[in-house]
């Protein structure tokens, strides 16, 4: 039953190339860490990729004015000025940022061949007395302007009170609504199989089910910016999934997540240290359905299509230190995972605990090299482990899995708007009572990422995994032999910003696994296009 992956992911690669144009990553991060990797890129002078990620914290939900601030001093440098004053001009709500803004709202006014406005963001900053340092630039700046002499009018001296004067808080609103097609919404396998985990061996044919769909993101976060390093907030987010179809309901996912903390970053003498930390607390809800028709399973007599949705709540801390070419960090989070209660199947109630701590040194100004070492944990309360022939006996312990990952990432600029990455991970798990779900589990990745305009961003991403399970069988059963599982992933993604706070975002998706374990086995692509806007 065991087939290599077929060559239809790469045909779907090349449709999905020439007819849309994307915005998410293969793989999910959280809003902070996509901000955090873009920051990293941008010290290393690699703008156009972390413009990317900028996008994609900001597609996760984060809408600070750091971050408008972070994306326009990149669009700078990567010479795209119009976005670049898009960008600082939003960061000037936050006051703590209005100084470094104004200045660089007049370098980029100059590169635009403004010199009125130029000279207009000059007088802001040079007309302040939080920092000398970038008064005095602005003095030079406007001398060199020949306009030393200038003074400034009453539109700026207005400007210049409004940029001393602290606010206290801000809300930042983000929203995505998509339409898009499924092939196969089920996960559903492609071909007949033999059912090895009933014992009557009955031949399924499963049922190919496709359709269209609705993606939408909400999210709102409201910041206290109560100390001059430091500020708290609270956030909510919403995302789903929802089958316009009636017979494709059970396919309908979604998640709310609320969260509260604190965020924490302070540059000084090249050295720059970042803390964050939040309490997060989700509801998470999806039908437990038969992958082979999308049915509700059913376990004597009693349906249990709620057997996946589950709260989830717990804290996370994330510390980052970054010198010149050295950077380093650390982050923590652990878990109550607790799903609805069930009377005739166990529970998937579970602890979860993750320790990740991260090296990375930038040789050049376009290369870098990082090394990622996690720890985790997900201990189960309700679930016997497995006995070494497959069978899950009720007196068993309960499963508890450890996993140890090491994973190698190297990027590099080829020009000035087009950058690529690969990375590799050994990923190992261990089965804690006998050893019977142990795997090991390669892989390997690749990103390439173009803009090739100041409103259009491209890239194309991929991942291969190849899973080794040295105990365990297909079907939970000795008859099918021993299980083997491979996967990839192929992503492109696009996006053509329309006005300043609406784009246009498409998206298209292939994965296919493949195992001797039919039941797993299925091939899905996804198209999605949509709009996003920020406030």
């Amino acid at each position: 039953m065991h087939r290599q992956i077929s060559l239809s992911g790469w045909l779907v690669l090349l449709t999905a190339c020439a007819c849309f144009m994307p915005v998410r990553p293969v793989y999910a991060m959280t809003a902070e860490q996509y901000f955090a990797d873009g920051n990293r890129l941008f010290r290393d002078d690699l703008y156009w990729a972390a413009l990317l990620r900028y996008r994609q914290a900001s597609d996760e939900g984060m809408e600070s004015a750091l971050l408008h601030y972070n994306r326009g001093v990149a669009h700078y440098r990567a010479g795209q000025h119009i976005r670049a004053r898009e960008s600082l001009l939003r960061a000037l709500a936050e006051p703590g940022l209005r100084i470094v803004a104004h200045y660089n709202l007049g370098l980029n006014a100059y590169r635009l061949g403004d010199r009125e406005g130029a000279l207009r963001w000059f007088r802001l900053a040079r007309d302040q007395s939080q920092n000398e340092k970038l008064r005095d630039f602005a003095v030079i700046a406007i001398s060199r302007l020949r306009d030393e002499q200038a003074q400034p009018d009453a539109f700026d001296n207005r400007a210049a009170a409004r940029a001393r004067k602290r606010d206290f808080a801000s809300l930042k609103l983000h929203a995505r609504v998509s339409f898009a097609n499924d092939s196969n919404v089920f996960r559903s396998p492609d071909q007949p199989y033999v059912d090895f985990s009933n014992p009557t061996l009955p031949i399924v044919v499963p049922q190919v089910q496709s359709g269209v769909f609705l993606p939408v993101s909400l999210s709102a976060k409201y910041k206290i910016n109560s100390f001059k390093f430091e500020g708290f907030f609270v956030a909510y987010r919403l995302t789903g999934r929802y089958y316009q179809d009636k017979d494709l309901e059970s396919g309908n996912e979604y998640q709310h997540e609320a969260s509260f903390g604190s965020e924490y970053r302070r540059e000084e003498n090249g050295r720059v240290r970042k803390v964050y930390s939040a309490f997060k607390v989700a509801q998470h809800d999806e039908t437990y359905y038969d992958p082979d028709d999308g049915s509700v399973r059913n376990v004597a007599g009693i349906d249990i299509d709620n057997r996946m949705d589950y709260l989830r709540y717990g804290p996370e801390v994330t510390f980052r230190q970054a010198h010149e070419r050295l950077s380093f960090g650390v982050h923590i989070t652990g878990q109550l995972w607790n799903y609805k209660e069930q009377l005739v199947v166990p529970e998937y109630d579970h602890e979860y605990f993750l320790v990740s701590l991260f090296g990375q040194y930038k040789f050049t100004p376009s290369s870098l090299l990082r090394l990622t070492m996690k720890s985790y944990s997900r201990r189960f309360g309700d679930r016997p482990a497995y006995d070494l022939d497959g069978q899950q006996h009720l007196g068993n312990p309960n499963i508890r899995y450890d996993y140890v990952s090491l994973a190698l990432t190297a990027r590099q600029k080829l020009l000035g708007n087009v950058w690529i990455g690969f990375d590799i991970e050994r990923t190992v798990r261990r089965d804690q009572y006998v050893g019977y779900n142990d795997y090991t589990r390669d892989s390997f990745g690749f990103e390439a990422h173009w803009t090739p305009g100041d409103r259009v961003d491209l890239e194309v991403s991929g991942r291969y995994q190849l899973y080794k399970y040295p105990h365990a069988f297909a079907f939970h059963n000795p008859l099918a032999g021993d299980k083997t599982q491979e996967s990839a992933r192929i992503t492109v993604l696009g996006s053509y910003q329309l006005t300043r706070r609406l784009s246009l975002i498409g998206e298209a998706r292939f994965r296919e696994t493949v195992s001797n374990d039919t039941r797993i086995q299925y091939e899905r692509t996804q198209f999605i296009i949509g709009v996003r806007w920020d406030q």
